[in-house]
């Protein structure tokens, strides 16, 4: 019979044993990396254009910590992404979200295709505002229940950060119209030296407070009352704190060498990096002569000039109804444009206006879209007008009775100029050889939608619901116009190094996690012009700062966006 003594050496030793392998496996998982996430398993998609290679992505907070093999790696969570793709978040480069976040954080449309960063502020920004801009926008806040409680880009940027936590990043351009409504008005005339000073100032503010730079929509008033004198000189103060100029151009269709010309002139004069926005060749007279437009694109460059330029993949455009009437009509703002509709002798004017295939004072997209047949009411802000939504002038002007023409007059009166359209004026063709040029990225140019909530009382273009997953889907899977990396590559560090966020944009340690994994199966755009209150598929997981706002194709409750500021951003209370 053993002896107590040998007993109790024998169950010392155990404990012995026992206490060694507790350390040696503590001691092993100490060793192995920790992160809060790990994607696992992908086809890595870098966003540099590379080829995709198999692999695994770790992130520890708002960054990427590792890609490579991590499967001894412990994880809070582990995202399979077996047989998908895993690529940087998709950045837009025009979302038009600024004022939808406020509306509804969620950005639903926008992260349900990917998207993670939006870039927004096209002619008009958010920001800097005054009385007459907060006056201007006074129906849209009315409507939603928004309170305009900023002025400067800081307030706006400070609002976004501390109460609003959108899902998606919001970066800004300052817009040149909104200043020149901030200063001169909407009048059609030169701004005096006192007020382009003004303007300046207010430039160089915007930029310390993190705009990326200065944008035009010179097809649109008051932006197109402004010289190129009045943009270079603006221009030139944004290049200063080290922004760029992104324009949606004077003419894309009947004049669009000339306004060509001044994109370069701008670029050249205001020694700036430039983008033409959401590039296109407009109206019928105009198609098939793409290839010739981005051939000047290249010889501008060629020449020593920072251009380039970024489309959507739709051959239809969209944006305000009122955009069918000749510039002199909107002069002056909202009232002084409504009371001229009311008058029966300028109407007559105004129709005849409409219908010349010459104008040269103003885009005339109604002739260009082929009048009521081509242009499409998509969304409204008076209830009583959602009858009309998804039809076309012609359609619309039969069910009131009248000419299509006095259709668009009548309901710009009755929704006080807050009415959209959508219009045929691109050639698909046209539009496939600038999604193919290496010098052109992505956008959307419309502002996030959603299934349900108050974004989802309108219509909308279906852009806002299947930008990227068109290009992945349709263009590269289906018609191999691009391959898979080339198409991320434009969606991705191609637009990231454009406007300066440098920490986004390709999958690299020390980058922000903005991550987006999708089935390049599947993915595709649901939405049509008829019913495009659809989100896309094929969109499995997104990351924005590390933490998933979309994880098995759901919409999660997370909300982690934040402001992203340009080059020139100075925090509060530094000078330099």
């Amino acid at each position: 019979m053993p002896r107590a003594g040998h007993r109790a050496r024998v169950v010392a030793g155990g404990l012995l044993a026992s206490l060694a392998l507790v350390v040696f496996v503590s001691a092993r998982q100490a060793d192995r990396p920790k992160f809060d996430v790990v994607i696992a398993g992908g086809r890595i998609v870098d966003g540099t254009g590379a080829p995709w290679h198999r692999g695994d992505v770790g992130v520890v907070g708002d960054r990427i910590a590792a890609i490579g093999d991590l499967r001894d790696a412990s994880a809070k969570a582990r995202i399979d992404a077996t047989d998908l793709v895993v690529a940087p978040g998709f950045i837009d480069l025009l979302g038009q979200s600024e004022f939808n976040v406020l509306v509804d954080n969620r950005a639903a449309s926008k992260i349900m295709q990917g998207v993670t960063t939006e870039v927004t502020g096209e002619g008009s920004s958010i920001a800097p505002v005054n009385d007459r801009l907060i006056a201007d926008a006074e129906p849209m806040l009315k409507h939603f229940g928004v309170v305009a409680d900023w002025r400067t880009l800081g307030d706006y940027f400070k609002r976004l950060d501390e109460r609003t936590h959108p899902a998606i990043n919001i970066a800004t351009f300052v817009g040149a119209g909104g200043l020149r409504t901030y200063v001169v008005g909407k009048d059609d005339r030169p701004a005096t030296p006192a007020e382009l000073e003004q303007m300046k100032q207010l430039v160089a503010a915007a930029m310390k407070d993190g705009a990326l730079g200065l944008s035009s929509s010179l097809q649109y008033m008051p932006d197109r009352f402004a010289s190129t004198d009045e943009l270079v000189a603006l221009a030139q103060v944004a290049a200063r704190a080290g922004g760029v100029y992104f324009t949606h151009q004077r003419s894309e269709g009947n004049q669009i060498q000339s306004s060509m010309d001044e994109v370069f002139t701008i670029a050249e004069r205001a020694a700036i990096p430039t983008e033409i926005w959401h590039f296109k060749a407009a109206y019928k007279a105009n198609w098939g002569t793409m290839p010739q437009l981005l051939r000047r694109i290249h010889e501008a460059r060629a020449r020593g000039l920072d251009v380039t330029a970024n489309v959507y993949p739709y051959a239809r455009a969209a944006n305000g109804l009122d955009a069918c009437l000749p510039l002199w009509v909107r002069e002056g703002g909202v009232e002084k444009m409504l009371a001229r509709l009311k008058d029966r002798a300028q109407r007559e004017r105004i129709k005849k206006d409409m219908d010349d295939p010459k104008a040269t004072t103003w885009e005339n997209q109604w002739y260009g879209s082929g009048g009521g047949d081509g242009v499409m009411l998509s969304s409204v802000l008076d209830p009583a007008l959602r009858k009309y939504e998804g039809k076309t002038l012609t359609e619309i002007g039969r069910e009131m009775g009248e000419d299509p023409r006095d259709a668009v007059m009548d309901l710009v009166i009755a929704d006080k100029g807050q009415s959209s359209v959508i219009t045929a004026i691109m050639s698909e063709a046209d539009v496939r050889a600038a999604l193919a040029d290496p010098l052109v990225s992505i956008c959307t140019d419309s502002g996030a939608q959603a299934e349900d909530g108050p974004l989802s009382e309108s219509k909308s273009h279906p852009r806002a619901w299947g930008t990227f997953p068109r290009i992945l889907g349709h263009y590269v899977r289906d018609e191999h116009l691009l391959t898979l990396e080339e198409a991320v590559r434009k969606m991705t560090s191609q637009p990231a190094t454009r406007v300066h966020l440098l920490d986004r944009g390709i999958l690299r340690p020390g980058m922000a996690a903005d991550i987006t994994v999708f089935d390049a199966a599947t993915i595709r755009d649901v939405s049509t012009f008829e019913d495009p209150r659809h989100y896309a598929v094929g969109v499995r997981d997104v990351l924005v700062n590390g933490r998933a706002v979309v994880r098995d194709g759901r919409i999660t409750a997370e909300r982690p966006g934040r402001a992203l500021r340009g080059p020139g951003y100075r925090p509060p209370g530094t000078t330099r």
